[in-house]
């Protein structure tokens, strides 16, 4: 006998707009530093990668826990009872501009989500998945446009093996880091970093200019320029810095 309880609806704190719009020019390896500098020692999600190479994201997290399988639990079978599936709720509840993170445990012998509840995602306007685990349809889910940072990639269904989606919107271990529903995420390339709600103005102050200390620096250095003072900024490197942002800012 399947014991059910009703799945609750619970939606997150969107940040506005004008805050997504500054953290989108902090990668995710600027945000980890900032981050650890306003102490917050683990932001990086370790170990998942990126399957969407040349994606970057920004957005509130829409979180999804994973538990070991029970039987007692949940039901046998993709298809039956659909509405008990909290994986699907979590979907349910996207919006533009959010992203998806689950605490998968690691496991890739499960397919979080496949190409249709992908599907379902981007038509809803998110912008895509950060999983500690994997998902399977992997060849039409990456033509969605959606970004997928993962641990790998599977044939097998979301709870045809070890484990079953247990609840949304939850504090969650993501990689062994603490993401909250709601909490600013940035993947790129490089990773994907949680940024807390609370610090993201700050970090979006503080990494606003240290993105463009670092485009100065950039344009510096493919002069020929010296590393040494220009990477970090000497005072000699920090005054002329200071002159090209009158006129470059």
């Amino acid at each position: 006998m399947i014991i059910k309880t009703p799945i609750p609806k619970i939606d997150i704190e969107r940040p506005s707009p004008d805050l997504i719009k500054r953290l989108e020019g902090i990668g995710s390896a600027m945000a980890s530093g900032e981050l650890r500098k306003l102490g917050i020692k683990a932001s990086v999600l370790d170990g998942i990668k990126s399957f969407t190479p040349g994606k970057t994201v920004v957005g509130p997290a829409i979180t999804l826990q994973y538990l070991p399988k029970r039987e007692d639990q949940y039901p046998e079978g993709e298809y039956r009872d659909p509405e008990s599936q909290v994986h699907r709720h979590a979907l349910y509840h996207a919006q533009d501009g959010d992203i998806i993170v689950v605490d998968g445990r690691g496991e890739i012998s499960s397919g979080v989500f496949g190409d249709m509840m992908l599907t379902y995602l981007k038509g809803r306007g998110g912008l895509g998945v950060i999983i500690d685990g994997g998902i399977r349809d992997y060849g039409g889910a990456k033509e969605l446009g959606l970004g997928l940072w993962l641990k790998g990639v599977t044939p097998y269904g979301h709870t045809q093996t070890v484990q079953f989606p247990f609840a949304y919107n939850v504090p969650i271990d993501c990689a062994g880091t603490l993401v909250i529903p709601g909490d600013i995420m940035i993947a790129d390339d490089d990773g994907a970093v949680v940024v807390p709600r609370q610090l993201a103005e700050q970090l979006a102050e503080a990494g606003g200019e240290h993105a463009e200390w670092e485009e100065f620096t950039r344009i510096k250095l493919s002069e020929g320029g010296d590393l040494r003072k220009y990477y970090p900024l000497s005072e000699e490197g920090r005054a002329e810095y200071e002159e090209w942002k009158k006129t470059n800012s």
